[in-house]
Parts: structure tokens; C-alpha cells; sequence
């Protein structure tokens, strides 16, 4: 009954979804090329309120835990696992005093509106996943703006989407950059719960009624830790001990 209800309801998110994507795009890019950054960020911030009330359409409820309280002058790293696109939405606007940034894949720099523009402009870094060399030394880059400004590096290093909700092994190398790079960062680990569910049926019909949960762990020193690998591993250890057992 519930996948019944889903169809109608994932056209109507669809539609709500698309037409935001397209009104902020013009927004934004007056905002950048008029005003600056500063002027985008606060229309990026309204983007993601919009995309994040637009996911109630499917019923969609959140749970945040333990958000962070860090000086703004404080460069974070937030390391999460991976389970969908709606991942990036809910963190985006509950970090947006924080100035989050991400790692993406060079293929979401063009083409989506206001999501592609965002990535470009934004401060968000893009990397080619079938060129390691030019992968590791955008990060290392964007590592450098992350600790210059002061700003937040959001991580997934699973790499890719876990479409079960399994958690999969880190992919240490990225990880192990901007921790290298910015010594100053306070690191914020954080479990995602349930985000998986929305494409149990694939992208159409979305999955509806959901409780996605973000789990804020103990925000931890990075220049505390010398040995990387082992902070990593760390690391792992907080985030997946609080993913739930699959279907629950």
C-alpha cells in the first residue's frame, strides 16, 4: 500500500524539485557575479531550506543528535558514511553556519541546475575518480582553502553510495590528505541512518515516510593524532557502530 501511495506522491516531489532547482539558478549566479560569495552563500542556504522542505512531500521526518557547537573560526572536517543523495541536503542546511564544502565527482559540475553551479562556484572541489593524480591534488588544493578560510570539509570515504544501508570499508587516500593538511581542523564524525530507504525502489517511485537520522559524534582534535591511519580508523569505528542492522 505504501509503494502505491509513493507514485503519485514522488511525481508531485519531482515536480516541486525541479522548478526550485530552476528558479535558484539565475538567483544564484546574480548573487556570485553581482555580490560575491557571501551574497551566493545565503542563496545556497535558502536552496537547501527549500530542497529540504520538499522532501516532507514524501513524508520524509529528521532527527539530529548531538549537532556540533565549534567557534566559526574553526576549520571543520565532517566525516559521514553514504547512503544517498539525501545525505548532502540535510547536513548542507543544518552546517550552514559552517560554510559546508564538499568532494564530488567531476560529472555533477555541469548540467544540473543550481546543484552544478553551486559545486563550480561555491568552494566545493571536483574530482575525476578515473584520474587518481588530479583527484589527490584537487584535494590537497582544496584542503589548503579549507584551513585558509576557515570553512568545512563534508567526506564521504566509502566512496560511493551504500544502497543497503551496509556500511562499505573507507577509501583511506582523500581522508588522509585533509587530515594532513588541515592540522587545525576539528573533525566531526556522523552516522546516517535510513537515507538508503528513498531509492529502496530505485529513483522512481522514491521511497516515502522515512526517518533519516544524523548522528553528531564528539567533535575530536585532528593535531591531537599523529599516527593518520590509525585516527581513521578511529574514525570507522564511531561512524559505523551506530549505523542500524539492515531493513530495520
Amino acid at each position: 500500500m505504501r509503494k502505491f501511495f509513493a507514485y503519485p506522491l514522488t511525481i508531485i516531489y519531482y515536480l516541486f524539485f525541479g522548478l526550485i532547482l530552476v528558479i535558484f539558478h539565475p538567483i544564484q549566479w546574480l548573487c556570485f557575479n553581482l555580490f560575491g560569495y557571501h551574497a551566493h552563500k545565503k542563496s545556497v542556504d535558502v536552496l537547501q531550506l527549500c530542497l529540504f522542505q520538499c522532501l516532507r512531500l514524501l513524508g520524509t521526518r529528521f532527527s539530529f543528535h548531538n549537532l556540533p557547537n565549534i567557534p566559526k573560526n574553526t576549520p571543520l572536517i565532517v566525516v559521514a558514511n553514504h547512503q544517498s543523495m539525501y545525505d548532502i541536503t540535510p547536513m548542507m542546511w543544518k552546517l550552514r553556519k559552517y560554510h559546508p564544502k564538499f568532494i564530488s565527482k567531476k560529472e555533477l559540475g555541469k548540467g544540473i541546475p543550481s546543484v552544478s553551479y553551486n559545486l563550480r562556484h561555491g568552494g566545493s572541489v571536483l574530482i575525476d575518480r578515473k584520474n587518481p593524480k588530479q583527484s589527490l591534488e584537487a584535494i590537497k588544493e582544496f584542503s589548503h582553502y579549507i584551513e585558509e578560510t576557515k570553512r568545512t570539509a563534508i567526506i564521504f570515504p566509502e566512496g560511493t553510495r551504500s544502497k543497503t544501508g551496509k556500511p562499505k570499508s573507507f577509501q583511506k587516500r582523500g581522508l588522509h590528505i585533509l587530515l594532513n593538511e588541515i592540522p587545525s581542523a576539528m573533525v566531526v564524525p556522523v552516522s546516517i541512518n535510513n537515507s538508503w530507504k528513498m531509492f529502496r525502489h530505485g529513483s522512481f517511485p522514491l521511497g516515502i515516510g522515512n526517518h533519516l537520522i544524523f548522528k553528531f559524534h564528539k567533535p575530536l582534535k585532528n593535531n591531537l593524532y599523529e599516527d593518520k591511519n590509525e585516527f581513521i580508523h578511529e574514525l570507522e569505528t564511531i561512524i559505523t557502530k551506530d549505523i542500524f542492522e539492515l531493513n530495520t
